[in-house]
């Protein structure tokens, strides 16, 4: 029997989950429906009702709903998800809908495994505070990072969340136009559409020689992030490819109890990904 999953947001054509979640199915003999459905925050709780009735067992959220999607967790949140304020996958049970965030976990894997970087330690810069940033930044402290800094172009969020996950000797939140006077940091993670137009301005005081620069978002969109990290130096720069199929596979685990091959699809994705920035 075919089952019905699919991932919500606004806009929502260029996602690569379904694709993501395809390759996974057929890794492990599924017979899948994972479909894109566009809907801003006010057409969701409509669009996941229908969802609901056409049979959905579990969805995705991407922007801008992932604090959205709290409200139509009836059947409850994991830990992760409470932290994060924010979901970005949804499990259908008998009571409704129930709550999870694989953000975390997916960046953290890419990170550490794909990458091989030891992020231990490291002071920690994340720009922006809203439902993907929310998503990483208990798992980066749960990492061992020595320091996160929270920077977004309205303070009070970054004041939100620095104040939600609770660890006032580490998670600090600072305003945007203080960058050039906080240091140099070993990590950099970029959580905001900043950049989105072409061109993204950061002064290079943020860089030393061990930094790694890693934009949340992938493709086009990911470009002037690392067209920046490449130009001031930075020891990595790496887009959210990585941390996207992670977060999918460990919502593919939870929906269906089997772990697929992420890897395969990553390096798919990936020399596709290369192959259009360089026209081949």
């Amino acid at each position: 029997m075919t089952q019905t999953f699919a991932v919500f947001g606004h806009p929502i054509d260029h996602s690569l989950s379904p694709e993501i979640h395809a390759a996974f199915a057929r890794q492990c003999g599924i017979d899948l429906d994972y479909r894109a459905i566009d809907a801003d925050i006010d057409a969701f709780p409509e669009a996941l009702a229908r969802f609901v009735t056409a049979g959905g067992r579990g969805a995705n959220l991407t922007l801008p709903l992932k604090q959205a999607g709290l409200d139509q967790c009836d059947a409850g949140i994991s830990e992760r998800a409470q932290r994060a304020g924010a979901v970005n996958t949804l499990v259908r049970r008998d009571t409704g809908w129930w709550g999870d965030n694989t953000d975390g976990v997916g960046l953290i894997r890419d990170i550490t495994q794909r990458h091989g970087i030891h992020i231990r330690g490291r002071r920690t810069l994340l720009l922006g505070a809203g439902g993907a940033a929310r998503g990483v930044a208990p798992a980066l402290l749960d990492a061992g990072i020595a320091e996160l800094i929270i920077v977004n172009r309205s303070p009070e969020r970054a004041d939100h969340l620095a104040d939600t996950l609770g660890e006032p000797s580490r998670a600090h939140s600072r305003y945007w136009q203080d960058l050039d006077s906080l240091g140099a940091f070993e990590l950099i993670v970029n959580a905001t559409s900043a950049g989105r137009g072409g061109h993204l301005d950061l002064p290079g005081s943020l860089v030393n020689s061990l930094t790694a620069a890693i934009d949340l978002s992938y493709g086009e969109v990911a470009i002037p992030l690392l067209a920046w990290a490449r130009a001031r130096g930075c020891a990595y720069a790496i887009d959210g490819l990585g941390m996207l199929v992670e977060q999918a596979a460990e919502s593919f685990e939870l929906w269906h109890a089997t772990r697929p091959d992420a890897e395969s699809v990553y390096r798919d994705l990936r020399a596709r990904q290369d192959g259009l920035a360089t026209g081949d």
